[in-house]
């Protein structure tokens, strides 16, 4: 298969580290060369030691579902003869208590709004089979415990 990675940086710039009033501010690496700010989450851990304007890494899990999704969402309509002209996505993920007791990520919602167009535009039950098939090869649903669920906005013809 393949190996993906990221680089993690942080440094603590002279912060009081024992006393917890440290910034969670960081830097993830990419190995395109893209680097995006990181912080934890201002519910978590309250800002200045967060940065809201940072992403945490609760918004990447559900940023990666989201994506992934799209990316086979999108390979599996062009295959299937349809022009998709925009895909959009307000995902969402709940936080909180997994029945094992430890806090974690229990759901995601993905929500796509798409806009077809051209001469062959899908059904509502050929939209519904996309996001099906989209869901069952996404990696990263594959890689999760908890569920995802796909709720797309009104399908069929022009979304």
């Amino acid at each position: 298969m393949s190996e993906h990675t990221a680089t993690i940086s942080w440094a603590r710039d002279g912060q009081d580290f024992a006393s917890n009033r440290y910034s969670r501010r960081h830097d993830w690496h990419f190995d395109g060369g893209a680097v995006v700010a990181g912080s934890s989450a201002p519910s978590s851990v309250p800002v200045p030691m967060s940065d809201p304007a940072a992403i945490d890494p609760e918004e990447a899990l559900v940023a990666a579902l989201s994506s992934c999704h799209m990316l086979f969402f999108l390979a599996l309509a062009a295959k299937a003869g349809f022009t998709v002209d925009r895909y959009h996505d307000k995902a969402a993920g709940t936080l909180g208590k997994r029945a094992d007791g430890r806090v974690g990520m229990t759901g995601v919602e993905l929500r796509p709004e798409i806009v077809f167009s051209g001469d062959r535009l899908p059904d509502d039950a050929e939209i519904a089979a996309l996001h099906h098939e989209a869901h069952e090869r996404c990696y990263i649903a594959n890689s999760v415990s908890f569920e995802v669920v796909v709720k797309p906005a009104a399908a069929g013809g022009q979304t």
